[in-house]
């Protein structure tokens, strides 16, 4: 794993601890239990593998119009996301939002919710995505992601269907 990607997944938690040993022992104890996960190809349930099944599924689940019309447009939904997989939305996501994501992570100790927020996200802009048929296009309405609440998000797309 070269640094960069150690430091997208350690940087939000500066926010939380002063003292570097704190930190240290917190990044090390979370990157061991789940991002290790993200920077792999497994076939483990909660590798990256995994989780891009799911979000597929997902995404065709919840949102099929969506999930055709991007086919339609020869663009693979997976293709739009695995960057916010990857890092696990840090670097993507405001830091107060990420943590609470994490928070999640945590709490359900899975990373399946990774999956879940993207779909969320996805679902969040699905009216403006619907009026694009380019790549460059969806990537820019989906460049910005500070006004995401990931809570609410997450509650919309659990009680949709």
């Amino acid at each position: 794993m070269d640094y960069i990607k150690f430091l997208f997944v350690a940087a939000p938690l500066c926010y939380i601890f002063n003292d570097p040993v704190q930190l240290y022992f917190s990044m090390k104890s979370l990157y061991l239990r789940f991002w290790f996960r993200l920077h792999e190809m497994n076939s483990h349930e909660q590798g990256m593998l995994s989780l891009c099944i799911l979000f597929q599924e997902l995404l065709e689940y919840h949102e099929p119009q969506l999930y055709f019309h991007f086919l339609s447009i020869n663009i693979q939904p997976i293709r739009i996301v695995f960057k916010w997989l990857m890092r696990c939305f840090s670097g993507y996501l405001p830091p107060e939002q990420l943590l609470y994501l994490w928070d999640l992570i945590l709490g359900y100790d899975s990373l399946e919710i990774v999956s879940l927020l993207a779909t969320a996200i996805l679902s969040f802009r699905k009216d403006n995505l619907l009026g694009v048929n380019s790549l460059q296009n969806i990537e820019a309405i989906l460049a910005d992601l500070s006004s995401i609440q990931v809570i609410p998000l997450l509650q919309l797309i659990i009680i949709s269907k």
